[in-house]
């Protein structure tokens, strides 16, 4: 049996596993291996992404998965993949007017901006082949999208419940998945849906008429597909990894020490924290190493581009919480790391360093998690709002006040720099004012506005191509390597004592 996966630009084919499912990649032009998709799969499994952004459906996709649907086989569309079969997706969430982009048209529904990175429970209405016996079950799964509001008349399959919804604590139930008349076609917004609900991916097997032996040999070919795959760096770039770095004793399927950790963090929001983590994850990877990415705070969205290059999944402790927000504490998740022989582990943190410092919620910033773990800081200043000279005194200032609270800074970056004399000049000041391993200027990249923000009509492709390009240009990434450290949880500073560190 012949399960595909649509591998295409913008595409995510390890952001889970899928239930162990996929066995083999359908590409642009609608070919498995050569021939037309529909001849020769038994279901398709669409993955999120930036698919629909990307534009990557092409009018031979298209006929391949409405082919699939009408003879009966089953299409599962998740996140992005769920916009792909429907009918639209407005996806002008930060644009004056509406920016319509066309999808398949299998699921009669069209879908707006709404914002969630919840990790979620999500109530099953109807039967489909996805969730066959499970009416008024509920599932876990968790949710990473921009563009969630669902509205059309395809028959609900699911609601998810929400705690947070754009930015704000709002407790909703809210449509996250539909059905076609038939029940072979559906579409979610329900990640790692397979993974955590067993029964789920039972169904799907159940659907086909799988047997044991069809079971041994659909995980036999999705562990050769999932090998195959990791190879490449992001999705048909034609760029591999390097596998002569091997990760420390890579004969022991476990290890018991924390993987070395670094944290990319700034002195405000824009700073090219993403764009930066991005390139820096693309590069390490190309090396041969493997990286992790976590995010500080709940807004997994911003480390996807890092996990397209990687080819990594998105781990529960991937979303670091700070206060309320987020999804594993820190501890936890030190210990998690033990067990997963990363080379290296990087954090990236949220707005500012020092945003949420001063909530009496314990931890709510990066600062605070960087100090409970002694996690070094790669601390960045972007030069695009204040000017290079503003940006030199902000790193300075940022830098001493990580000191007094006992956060290592190995490095600083003065990002989007507009002039080489003056940053050279600052550069010298810097030196001059702070003792850092070293100091990097990263030049402003020109690059269009639409399509190159993790929340505005992302194209993975372009945004992570820019961001390896940029880094592989001006830093030396084995420094990342050089300057990280084993993390040691020390526990949390107080609100007092936060307090006394600021007089």
């Amino acid at each position: 049996m012949k399960i595909g996966i649509l591998y295409v630009k913008g595409a995510l084919p390890l952001f889970e596993d899928f239930g162990h499912l996929p066995t083999h990649t359908v590409n642009e032009n609608g070919l498995v291996n050569g021939v037309k998709a529909h001849k020769v799969l038994d279901g398709l499994i669409i993955p999120g992404g930036s698919i629909v952004e990307s534009m990557t459906i092409s009018s031979d996709l298209k006929t391949e998965i409405r082919k699939i649907a009408e003879q009966g086989s089953f299409v599962l569309g998740m996140c992005s993949g769920f916009q792909v079969l429907a009918n639209s997706t407005n996806i002008g969430r930060k644009s004056p007017c509406p920016i319509i982009k066309e999808g398949v048209g299998l699921l009669d529904v069209k879908f707006n901006p709404l914002i969630s990175n919840d990790r979620v429970e999500a109530e099953i209405v109807d039967d489909s082949f996805l969730t066959k016996g499970m009416i008024d079950e509920r599932i876990t799964a968790f949710h990473c999208h921009t563009y969630g509001d669902i509205r059309g008349d395809s028959p609900p399959l699911c609601y998810s419940l929400l705690k947070r919804m754009n930015y704000s604590d709002q407790t909703q139930k809210v449509l996250s998945g539909v059905k076609n008349d038939d029940g072979n076609v559906v579409g979610v917004m329900l990640h790692a849906s397979l993974d955590e609900n067993p029964q789920i991916t039972q169904n799907i097997l159940d659907y086909m008429g799988a047997g044991e032996e069809d079971v041994l040999d659909i995980h036999r070919q999705n562990q050769e597909y999932v090998k195959k795959i990791r190879r490449e760096i992001g999705v048909n770039t034609d760029i591999f990894a390097d596998y002569r770095v091997k990760s420390p004793d890579p004969g022991k399927e476990t290890s018991t020490e924390y993987p070395p950790m670094i944290m990319v963090a700034s002195t405000g929001s824009d700073s090219g924290k993403t764009f930066l983590t991005t390139g820096i994850v693309g590069n390490l990877r190309k090396k041969g190493y493997k990286v992790a990415v976590l995010k500080v705070g709940p807004d997994i969205r911003d480390i996807v581009p890092s996990l397209y290059l990687n080819k990594e999944k998105m781990e529960e402790f991937s979303s670091i919480k700070i206060g309320h927000l987020g999804w594993m504490d820190l501890k936890s998740i030190l210990e998690d790391l033990k067990t997963r022989n990363y080379d290296l582990v990087i954090v990236e943190g949220v707005m500012s360093i020092f945003t949420g410092l001063l909530n009496k919620k314990i931890p709510y910033s990066s600062a605070e998690i960087a100090r409970a773990g002694n996690i070094p800081v790669l601390l960045i200043s972007p030069c695009n709002k204040g000017g290079i000279e503003t940006a030199a005194i902000d790193i300075i200032s940022h830098v001493k006040m990580l000191d007094k609270l006992g956060v290592k800074t190995k490095g600083v970056i003065l990002n989007k720099v507009y002039d080489d004399e003056i940053a050279e000049n600052a550069r010298k000041y810097i030196a001059n004012n702070i003792v850092v391993d070293y100091v990097e200027l990263i030049p402003r990249i020109r690059i269009e506005a639409r399509g190159n923000i993790p929340e505005v009509e992302m194209k993975l492709e372009e945004f992570c191509l820019h961001a390896m390009n940029t880094v592989l240009d001006n830093m030396d990434v084995q420094k990342i390597m050089e300057i990280a450290e084993k993390p040691v949880f020390s526990g949390y500073l107080s609100f007092e004592d936060i307090l006394k560190s600021y007089s």
